[in-house]
């Protein structure tokens, strides 16, 4: 069994649904966890410090330990605030996971400045803040795992959420930066893009996902990807009803010429189009420009 004993983990967004899952798998299996949530509803108004309490209640109960947290992750104080909670109640930070979101869906022609800013400072800020103010514990330990929440909507795009896709995608960049920068000392970062029944997504999805597409069937790949044993970093993995696949961004094959016109395009668009054979990282895709 994979465990978790003497590792510190803060789970972001843990009070209802995918974090509070996350949450309870960690502790059941030995971490100790700051469940932080700021109580809100979906739209990120209000706050309440009832959800990441009625976590930690149950964490406890069942032997675990837990400490509530309702700072907010997208505020530098606040971010600070929640790895400060780990480091004072469990003496160290091992593991980060970026779960905190919040929805402001409209069509793009009905989105304010307001919807979009506020939808990025959650997903992306604050899973930047948290993540930076945990880095430096984790550098001097030489040790940390990082997990950022994406999703298919920033991956492949969703009407009425160009706020919540370019949050999604954004993380993306944000994980395999992590995933680079870390490695020196042994900290890696990865990304899930999950499809699971919360109280997020149960206007978005049809009823008969709610008894396959349960939160749980998400939590066994973070747990997996926060284990001292997981060496991927830099990864993004599509996880949802039971099945996990690798994401990537790939690059075709592309076409070439020293003379290159809008009429040269128009004729070779096909082999600009073409996707095989792929290639996978930034210096393939220089290499094939000299």
């Amino acid at each position: 069994m994979l465990r978790f004993d003497d590792r510190v983990a803060i789970v972001t967004g843990a009070g209802h649904g995918l974090g509070r899952s996350h949450a309870l798998l960690l502790a059941e299996r030995g971490a100790k966890v700051v469940v932080n949530d700021l109580g809100g509803a979906l739209d990120g108004t209000g706050a309440s410090t009832g959800p990441a309490a009625e976590v930690v209640e149950l964490i406890t109960k069942n032997g675990g330990q837990a400490v509530a947290n309702t700072d907010n992750v997208a505020t530098p104080e606040g971010a600070r605030a929640i790895v400060q909670a780990a480091v004072d109640a469990f003496g160290r930070i091992d593991i980060v996971v970026n779960n905190a979101g919040i929805l402001r869906d409209r069509s793009f022609g009905k989105m304010t400045p307001e919807d979009f800013d506020s939808v990025l400072a959650v997903h992306v800020r604050g899973s930047y803040l948290v993540s930076q103010a945990a880095y430096p514990y984790m550098k001097e330990a030489g040790y940390g795992r990082v997990v950022n929440t994406s999703s298919p909507a920033g991956l492949f795009g969703n009407f009425g959420q160009a706020n919540y896709s370019t949050a999604k995608m954004g993380l993306v960049g944000l994980t395999k930066t992590i995933g680079i920068e870390g490695a020196r000392n042994g900290i890696k970062a990865n990304a899930i893009a999950p499809i699971a029944w919360t109280r997020m997504t149960e206007a978005l999805l049809p009823a008969e996902f709610e008894a396959k597409f349960t939160p749980e069937r998400v939590s066994a790949l973070v747990a997996y990807l926060v284990h001292e044993s997981c060496e991927a970093s830099g990864e993004v993995f599509s996880v949802g009803g039971g099945r996990v696949a690798r994401v990537f961004v790939a690059e075709g094959p592309g076409w070439k010429t020293d003379d290159l016109t809008p009429e040269a395009l128009a004729d070779n668009w096909d082999t600009v189009m073409a996707e095989q054979p792929y290639v996978l990282t930034a210096g393939d895709s220089m290499q094939a420009m000299l």
